[in-house]
């Protein structure tokens, strides 16, 4: 014999109120890698190929974390350095080093960009419960804004980004005209 639960039996719980956990709207797949001794993690929908380093083509003018361009078969993309975005210390590149080919949407518009990488390590299956949000650093909202929140998986801590809002406003048009 089975028993079935109806909304009656639970006063407390209103099938109208069901409450979505940040954990419940995040949880999914991402392309886990590092910069320095941190991990990071990208929706695997939003990225579309990782690529070994090629020529970046600096452009004039632009901030020291936007690298250049590259040209992939015949389209010429914006390469963001997120070591230098993020503010670490830039390094020269070794044989793990890769640029991530992601697409986003920065003001209503589809934009393809590379973001240049430490390491590429391995695609996670994050669940609800593995998330937790991004710390709270005070009035310093700004530092997490592009957070969506902090995967725990095997003992590791992995933040969880946000790519679209990596790009600020001056980031953003400075490679908008390049897509």
């Amino acid at each position: 014999m089975t028993a079935t639960a109806t909304a009656s039996d639970s006063p407390a719980v209103d099938s109208r109120e069901v409450e979505i956990t940040l954990g419940d709207r995040i949880a999914g797949k991402y392309m886990a890698f590092k910069l320095a001794h941190e991990e990071y993690g990208l929706e695997i929908l939003k990225v579309r190929e990782i690529i070994g380093l090629m020529d970046i083509t600096r452009v004039p003018g632009t901030s020291a974390f936007i690298r250049g361009v590259i040209n992939l078969r015949g389209k010429v993309h914006p390469v963001v350095d997120l070591r230098l975005k993020f503010g670490m210390e830039r390094i020269e590149a070794t044989d793990q080093t890769v640029i991530i080919v992601v697409q986003c949407v920065y003001q209503g518009q589809e934009l393809t960009m590379g973001i240049l990488v430490d390491e590429v390590l391995e695609v996670l299956n994050i669940d609800a419960n593995q998330i937790e949000p991004p710390p709270d650093f005070g009035g310093d909202a700004s530092s997490t804004e592009f957070i969506l929140g902090v995967g725990k998986s095997d003992g590791r801590v992995i933040f969880l980004l946000d790519i679209g809002k990596v790009l600020t406003s001056e980031a953003g048009q400075a490679l908008a005209w390049a897509d």
